[in-house]
């Protein structure tokens, strides 16, 4: 999550605008899993040249497509679909089997091909964004007022595998005015994978 900031005109709430998810539509939910797929599948594949070129046009006429029903921030699906996996993002890996409360949250991700960092590891930098966006859904949860993250810090205890299901916990450490601590794990059963501690920060009224 991006780091707090001042508006030039600090007129707005503690939210940036109003936000209307719009229902996704029937087959939405598989359009993404293809796309996370096809994903897992351009980074595993070493195509012929023809393969390349089919699959180049493939996508573009996806793309083309779409670009039809293109929305602004505050009206899109991806990323905010609550019901659907990983809010409908391609960009995260997916948590599943959530339960959660207002204090602690829990669940298992699963880092696909894309994620590979070398050697069977997920890549470095896709732990810290599953840490933060878990971390940040649990710091805005029970009704809490929009925040920020203000610092995350992630120590790598052992490899984080691809390809396997991974337990992932997150938990209020402290809660003090605007300052909100949390920390999280990512175990491969008995195997401490990651641990994260993130800073959030309320947002003032004005803040973006």
């Amino acid at each position: 999550m991006p780091q707090a900031h001042e508006a030039p005109d600090p007129v707005l709430p503690n939210w940036w605008q109003s936000r209307t998810t719009p229902v996704p539509p029937a087959g939405y939910a598989e359009m993404i899993e293809a796309a996370r797929e096809l994903q897992d599948r351009i980074a595993a594949a070493v195509p012929d040249e023809r393969a390349t070129a089919e699959a180049a046009r493939g996508m573009r006429r996806v793309a083309d497509l779409l670009a039809g029903f293109e929305r602004d921030e505050w009206s899109r699906i991806s990323g905010f679909a609550a019901d659907l996996p990983g809010r409908g993002s391609t960009l995260l890996p997916v948590v599943r089997d959530i339960a959660e409360d207002d204090k602690s949250i829990r669940g298992r991700v699963r880092f696909g091909t894309a994620h590979l960092g070398g050697n069977g590891a997920a890549h470095g930098g896709t732990i810290p964004l599953v840490f933060d966006d878990l971390l940040g859904r649990l710091c805005v949860s029970g009704g809490r007022p929009v925040a920020r993250t203000a610092y995350l810090h992630v120590d790598f205890r052992s490899i984080t595998p691809v390809e396997k299901e991974l337990d992932i916990e997150a938990w209020f450490v402290s809660e003090e005015g605007r300052k909100r601590v949390l920390r999280g794990t990512i175990r491969d059963g008995d195997t401490l994978c990651a641990e994260a501690e993130g800073l959030f920060v309320q947002l003032r009224p004005g803040q973006l």
